[in-house]
């Protein structure tokens, strides 16, 4: 991500109000640009094809097939997406560009693999127990696998930091997805949901191809060192369960709430609960523009720290090194609380504004009632992966598995016990989670501070690390 920060301090450098406008719309590019197209159209076909005029459960069972697609595509793809984005980094720094193409193939058999069973399992329950008929099923199964090969060749053009291509590619599918709906409802007489889903997988499916004729023109080469991935991801296996912890902690409160006398089930298959799945969606979009905030001023104002403290490592004096070690997590803390006071003041704004609109278009009741609850959680969740991103910078894996672990076992726990409060209430299982989770990796920080030069001088080996008899512990033989 340093990268990204050096791209925005040469647009800040300008210090216009173009230039700060563009660094805006550079870090939404980065950050969440192709989620925002995807809604778009998902809101443009239902508007265009006449989406609320169909039967409540046609209208239900296309909405769940949809949620289920983009829910578990993220997760099923999250486990190795950390593990490969460091492998690939480290090998792009050793330039060992020859060995990218065995770790892509390794992560898409991997992802393949962990993503294809649980979806088949579902697919044959969907068609022999809800009786959905077949080809509906399988536009759901090729929607679902095209996403998650979206999501995973698009970590390999991020880390080559090409991320107006990637927001090129979402602008291409997803409109040739909306005309191709427009096309098969009006022309061809194709039922509006049937239309709407086999046109997002069509739109998917052609980002996912555009990603990878991209991958294919950056690597050329292949070294076939396919045990060399196998044996890294072995090594580093915390950041596989830290990432796969976060993600799943995203949505382990919906998966508990999905259990209760209040959810809905849709075709004997699908889980859902309506009010609860729509008030942590408006929780999550209330928050959404932290991300924007941490790249654009916590990675672009850390990353030179960070530097200067690596430099003095490799050729200052001690007190150089103390120095450099106090300024960085001087800044850490101070741009932590930047991005806390600008995020409290946007998501205060949202929220206001929220709890005044929303009824007007129909969104109140309970809906209302969890969401306050819910932006509370979300927005200390996201300050939480902030300091999850500085653990990474450290390499205190272990610091992450903690934080990541304990984020979702108490999210889980504490939504369980939520479920027999009162609707207001049900939100605080996220609440206490999440700040569980920023306290655990708090504290991680402030200890990674005092453990500074043990941490960066004493984990080393002098000798070669391997199998077979142990070297003599003699070093020196006086004669």
């Amino acid at each position: 991500m340093a990268g990204i920060g050096i791209k925005l301090n040469k647009i800040y450098n300008k210090r216009s109000i173009f230039a700060r406008l563009y660094g805006f719309g550079y870090s939404v590019v980065v950050t969440i640009a192709p989620m925002l197209v995807v809604i778009a159209v998902l809101v443009a076909m239902q508007l265009l094809l006449g989406f609320s005029k169909l039967n409540y459960a046609v209208r239900e069972l296309f909405s769940c097939t949809v949620l289920y697609i983009f829910i578990f595509a993220l997760l099923t793809a999250s486990p190795f997406n950390a593990v490969i984005s460091r492998y690939m980094s480290d090998l792009i720094y050793e330039d060992k560009y020859e060995d990218i193409k065995p770790c892509f193939y390794t992560g898409m058999l991997l992802n393949c693999i962990v993503s294809f069973i649980p979806e088949l399992i579902f697919c044959f329950h969907e068609y022999y127990v809800g009786g959905v008929n077949v080809w509906y099923v399988f536009a759901g199964f090729v929607g679902y696998m095209s996403l998650m090969f979206a999501f995973y060749i698009m970590l390999y053009l991020s880390i080559c930091k090409d991320y107006k291509k990637i927001s090129l590619f979402y602008i291409i599918g997803m409109s040739v997805a909306l005309l191709l709906s427009c096309g098969l409802h009006y022309f061809f007489n194709v039922r509006t949901d049937v239309a709407m889903l086999v046109s997002l997988d069509v739109g998917m499916l052609l980002i996912a191809i555009l990603e990878y004729s991209q991958f294919l023109q950056y690597f050329t080469q292949n070294s076939g060192d396919y045990a060399g991935v196998y044996r890294y991801l072995a090594t580093y296996w915390q950041l596989i369960v830290a990432n796969f912890m976060y993600i799943f902690g995203l949505y382990i409160h919906n998966f508990v709430f999905w259990t209760t006398d209040e959810h809905m089930i849709v075709a004997r298959s699908f889980v859902c609960n309506q009010p609860y799945d729509m008030a942590s969606c408006l929780a999550m979009f209330t928050n959404i523009t932290s991300s924007v905030i941490f790249l654009s001023r916590v990675e672009m104002n850390f990353h030179s720290r960070y530097k200067g403290y690596s430099e003095a490592v490799i050729g200052g004096r001690g007190q150089d090194i103390d120095k450099a070690a106090n300024r960085m997590f001087r800044q850490i803390m101070e741009e932590v609380m930047t991005l806390v006071r600008v995020q409290f003041i946007i998501s205060s704004v949202i929220f206001l504004v929220a709890m005044v609109i929303l009824p007007r278009y129909g969104f109140g009741g309970e809906t209302l009632q969890i969401y306050p609850l819910l932006a509370a959680g979300y927005f200390i969740m996201f300050t939480m992966y902030a300091l999850i991103v500085f653990l990474y910078y450290f390499n205190d894996l272990n610091g992450a598995v903690a934080t990541s672990l304990t984020f979702f076992i108490v999210t889980g726990v504490c939504s369980f016990i939520a479920t027999k409060l009162p609707v207001i209430w049900y939100g605080s299982g996220l609440v206490i989670g999440a700040f569980t989770g920023f306290t655990v990796a708090y504290f991680r920080l402030r200890y990674m501070e005092k453990m500074l030069d043990v941490h960066t001088f004493c984990l080393g080996s002098i000798l070669k690390k391997g199998h077979g008899k142990m070297p003599s512990n003699c070093v020196y033989v006086r004669k």
